[in-house]
């Protein structure tokens, strides 16, 4: 019963979440609410934005079955 369709969309809804918890680990670190520098900030939240947007997009091409 292990289904690759089922996975592999468990897959992506975790990168989503992980991407969310980048951007607002991003968000806290820009607003000084953690003492880290910025540039950090600023790193982790893009590293968010492309984890929630981009990749999802990349692992359901990646993963498309082969036109026959």
């Amino acid at each position: 019963m292990n289904d690759p369709a089922q996975s592999r969309y468990f897959a992506m809804v975790a990168v989503r979440f992980a991407g969310v918890a980048l951007i607002l680990l991003g968000i806290l670190v820009v607003r000084r609410v953690l003492e880290l520098p910025d540039v950090l900030g600023y790193v982790l939240l893009l590293a968010g934005l492309v984890g929630f947007f981009v990749m999802p997009s990349v692992l359901a091409r990646r993963w498309r079955s082969p036109k026959e």
